[in-house]
């Protein structure tokens, strides 16, 4: 099977064994390997009830994996830096999520690629928007760019 390239989110804002949430980003980087290009960490403001903010970046990687397989290691991988699912939105140690994958979209128990609120997310677009501007969405065929303003314009200050 050719290699499919796929779009990572990153987030963490808990310490883990790494340090801070940012040096917990860069060390999942390094366990998901394949990394083709990566985004700078950005500082981002939590969705839910966590006070503590987030350390967010994007990857842009290679695998020969499905979605589905990938899915599975990423979580292994969150599970190895101490992730356990609790509260939504609450204070994490990894979040790794499938973004975006270059067959297009997938639905499957427990995965839906691209990731269904991609779009609204300014935490997600903006860290994209740096390495893959021009990526299109297979479900509306707008690029990267164009949801980054969008998002933008509806919330200038989120």
């Amino acid at each position: 099977m050719p290699a499919s390239s796929y779009i990572i989110a990153l987030g963490s804002n808990r310490r883990g064994r790494h340090g801070s949430p940012r040096a917990e980003v860069h060390a999942a980087l390094a366990a998901i390997g394949g990394v083709r290009a990566w985004s700078r960490v950005h500082e981002t403001a939590p969705l839910g009830p966590s006070i503590r903010r987030f350390a967010n970046a994007v990857a842009w990687i290679d695998s020969d994996e499905t979605p589905g397989a990938l899915l599975v290691r990423l979580k292994a991988i969150e599970r190895a830096f101490g992730r356990r699912r609790g509260q939504r939105w609450g204070a994490r140690v990894i979040d790794l999520d499938i973004v975006l994958w270059s067959g297009g979209c997938q639905v499957a128990p427990g995965l839906v690629v691209p990731h269904p609120r991609y779009r609204e997310r300014r935490f997600v677009l903006a860290p994209l928007a740096e390495i893959a501007p021009h990526w299109r969405d297979p479900v509306t065929g707008r690029a990267t760019l164009p949801l980054l303003h969008a998002v933008d314009r509806r919330r200038p200050c989120a």
